[in-house]
C-alpha cells in the first residue's frame, strides 16, 4: 500500500507521539525496510527516546515465552503502564517476514490502545533478534512506551544478544523440558536479571529452582552487585506475575540508583553506533569495489599465497586510497 505523499516523517511522529498506531506502525516499517527515510525518522525520534524501561524476555523454546509475555502485559496494564512489544519471529524462508502474527499471539491485548503489538522477523539474524530491532526500540520509546517487551526467538544457547540491548533481561525456564537448565548455562544463565521458573505446578520445579539457586551462588558477584532473584510463575493461570513486574520495578530502581542503567544505554548504543557504521562500510565498499577484489583476496589466502590479517589489511586499504 502506498503512503500518501503528504504525510511527512515530522508529521509521522507527532502523530506516533499522540498514540497513534497507524502512524507508529509506519515508523517501524520504515526500519525494517530500511528506508532512504530512516535517518530522518531517527534525527526525529532522539529527542524523544531514553524514557522507556526495555525488558528482554528470553528462554529455550518450550518455556512460554508468549504466554509470559502476554499475561506481564496484563499485570502491567494494571498499574497503569503504556506496553510496547517487539516480539522477534523466525522469518519465512518464502516472503522474509515473521512466521507468527502478532494479533494471533496476544488477541486479548490487540483491541488495547495502551498496548502496541509488533512482530518483526529475525530475516535469519543470530542472537534470537532482528537486526532492526534497536531502531524499532526507538519508535516505541518516543512514542510514549512506559515499559517495552521484547520477546526473543527462542534459540537456545545462542540467545544472548539481548542482555546488550535489554535495560533488564528476564531468563525463563521450565519443567520437564528434557535437557532443563542444561540447555541455558552455557549462555542465557549467565545474562539474566531475573529468572522466572514458569509452569510452576508441574513437577519438577521446585528442582528447577534449586538447580537455580545452586548454580547462581557460584556466580562471582562484586558487592554491591544486583543480585538476581527466582520468581515462581503459571502465566497460563495469571500466576505470580505480580511479584515478576515488583521484581521488575526493584531492578529499574537499581539500575538508576547504581548508575548502572546509564552504562547499559551507552553501551548499547555504542553496539548500535558501531553496528551502522560497519554496514555502511560494506555497502560502501561494495558499490565501489564490486566483490571481485574480496574474491581475489579470498583466493589468495585459500592458495597459501597470503594470510587473513594480510588480505584484511589490504581490503581496508581501500579505504584511505
Amino acid at each position: 500500500m502506498s503512503r500518501r505523499p503528504e504525510q511527512s516523517v515530522a508529521d509521522l511522529v507527532g502523530r506516533a507521539r499522540e498514540g497513534d498506531a497507524r502512524s507508529v506502525g509506519r515508523l517501524i516499517s520504515l526500519v525494517e525496510d530500511e528506508s532512504p527515510l530512516l535517518r530522518e525518522v531517527m534525527t526525529a525520534l532522539a529527542p524523544h527516546a531514553g524514557h522507556a524501561h526495555v525488558v528482554g524476555i528470553t528462554g529455550s523454546p518450550g518455556v512460554g515465552k508468549s504466554t509470559s509475555t502476554s499475561a506481564l502485559v496484563t499485570e502491567l496494564r494494571a498499574g497503569g503502564k503504556r506496553v510496547g512489544i517487539l516480539a522477534v519471529d523466525p522469518s519465512s524462508p518464502f516472503s522474509g517476514g515473521a512466521l507468527l502474527g502478532d494479533r494471533v499471539r496476544m488477541q486479548e491485548h490487540a483491541l488495547d490502545p495502551e498496548v502496541y503489538i509488533r512482530s518483526m522477523a529475525s530475516r535469519g539474524h543470530l542472537g534470537g533478534l532482528a537486526w532492526t530491532t534497536p531502531q524499532a526500540l526507538r519508535v516505541l520509546d518516543a512514542a510514549g512506551c512506559d515499559v517495552i517487551l521484547v520477546e526473543t526467538v527462542g534459540v537456545g544457547q545462542s540467545e544472548i544478544e539481548i542482555a546488550g540491548l535489554a535495560d533488564t533481561t528476564v531468563v525463563l525456564l521450565a519443567p520437564g523440558m528434557g535437557d532443563g537448565i542444561q540447555a541455558a548455562k552455557a549462555g542465557i544463565l549467565e545474562i539474566g536479571d531475573l529468572y522466572v521458573v514458569n509452569k510452576a505446578d508441574r513437577d519438577g520445579a521446585d528442582q528447577v529452582r534449586r538447580d537455580l539457586r545452586s548454580m547462581l551462588a557460584l556466580a562471582q558477584r562484586p558487592e554491591g552487585a544486583w543480585q538476581p532473584p527466582i520468581v515462581a510463575t503459571v502465566a497460563a493461570r495469571g500466576e505470580g506475575l505480580d511479584e515478576v513486574a515488583a521484581e521488575l520495578e526493584k531492578h529499574l530502581a537499581w539500575l538508576r540508583s547504581s548508575g548502572e542503567l546509564a552504562k547499559r544505554r551507552t553501551r548499547r548504543a555504542r553496539d548500535e553506533i558501531e553496528a551502522i557504521a560497519v554496514t555502511a562500510l560494506r555497502a560502501r565498499w561494495g558499490d565501489v569495489h564490486g566483490r571481485s577484489e574480496l574474491d581475489d583476496l579470498a583466493a589468495a589466502v585459500g592458495a597459501g599465497e597470503s594470510d587473513p590479517y594480510t588480505a584484511a589489511d589490504e581490503l581496508l586499504a581501500t579505504f584511505t586510497d
